[in-house]
């Protein structure tokens, strides 16, 4: 009788692994509660690792995985030798600093913000988007104002290093951004907290001297960042137009639905934006996009267009940076 009920649970899995069109071998299959690797945190870069700790905190005292990311991602915003993240990051060709960030709960309550400026947490200002306002985006001069009412300090000026390299770029204005340096333009981070609760946040100042009002795909729920906290989350870096075009981190999560473990999830995202690119005719070299991915199990996963993306990983076995692997290598 025994062996009856395995044939059967084998051959369901294996129904489902073929209808899914997932070898069944590679097929993502749910784990008992006491396996689950949790708490857990992952962030996009090497400043991820100071991101980890911040959260690590949080999630190591049974905190709530959306705290802990809000803590996180605030690292790397609040310092000012970052050029891709808070005040400290690379203007725009006007010389404006302006930021991008959203977060998501477990309950999929979300908030964000764009193009706003002066503001050195773009994240807490998002969180309070999506618990004080009936809305779930702001954005330029009216996110200012709402962050004003809720006290937050302004801050003016912009860093003189960022603002000397803008100088310097002027000279030319020719946009095009180094691959791995000026568009590695975002902190993504998701966590899963010891109750097995997911959240997410992401946050940036956006492609170095990019138009004045270009948004990416950092602020909006399903392309920089998704949270389903009956599946997984996942959250993007890189080149945000070609993030958005594929709704990359929704799509990361829906992958993950029909069973893919989170690295073959974000490799299947990143071939949708490198078919596409070829489809129009672009040139794969100019771009970078990775993706991460964590699900439910506390598997997680990442995977790039070019060699380059690294990502931080911090649980119960300590904090460490990994290399993504690649499209082109």
């Amino acid at each position: 009788m025994a062996n009856r009920r395995n044939f059967i649970k084998t051959s369901a899995f294996a129904a489902v692994a073929a209808v899914t069109n997932i070898p069944e071998s590679k097929a993502s299959s749910p784990k008992s509660k006491s396996s689950v690797v949790k708490p857990i945190v992952v962030s996009t870069w090497k400043f991820g690792i100071k991101a980890n700790e911040a959260a690590w905190e949080i999630l190591k005292n049974k905190g709530k995985a959306l705290d802990a990311v809000e803590a996180g991602v605030m690292v790397p915003e609040n310092s000012l030798l970052e050029r891709s993240v808070g005040l400290g990051g690379r203007p725009d060709r006007d010389g404006h600093v302006t930021l991008d960030a959203c977060i998501m709960d477990e309950l999929s309550n979300i908030g964000a913000v764009a193009c706003l400026e002066y503001i050195k947490h773009p994240i807490s200002v998002a969180r309070a988007v999506m618990e004080k306002t009936p809305h779930v985006m702001l954005v330029g001069e009216g996110a200012l104002q709402f962050a004003l009412s809720q006290g937050f300090p302004k801050e003016t000026g912009v860093v003189e290093e960022s603002q000397n390299e803008w100088k310097e770029w002027l000279k030319t204005s020719n946009y095009k951004p180094v691959v791995n340096i000026e568009n590695h333009d975002t902190i993504g981070m998701i966590a899963m907290d010891a109750r097995g609760n997911l959240s997410g946040a992401c946050t940036t100042s956006g492609m170095a001297y990019k138009m004045h009002g270009r948004v990416g795909d950092s602020p909006i729920i399903g392309a920089g960042l998704y949270v389903d906290n009956e599946i997984g989350a996942s959250t993007a870096t890189g080149h945000g137009e070609e993030v958005i075009r594929i709704a990359g981190s929704h799509l990361v999560v829906e992958l993950m639905r029909q069973g893919r473990t989170p690295e073959m999830a974000c490799k299947e995202a990143v071939e949708r934006v490198v078919k596409l690119m070829k489809i129009r005719n672009k040139d794969l070299k100019d771009i970078q996009v990775g993706f991460i991915a964590l699900n439910k199990n506390g598997e997680h996963g990442a995977y790039c267009v070019q060699t380059g993306f690294n990502y931080a990983v911090h649980d119960n076995e300590g904090n460490r940076l990994l290399d993504a692997n690649s499209h082109v290598k």
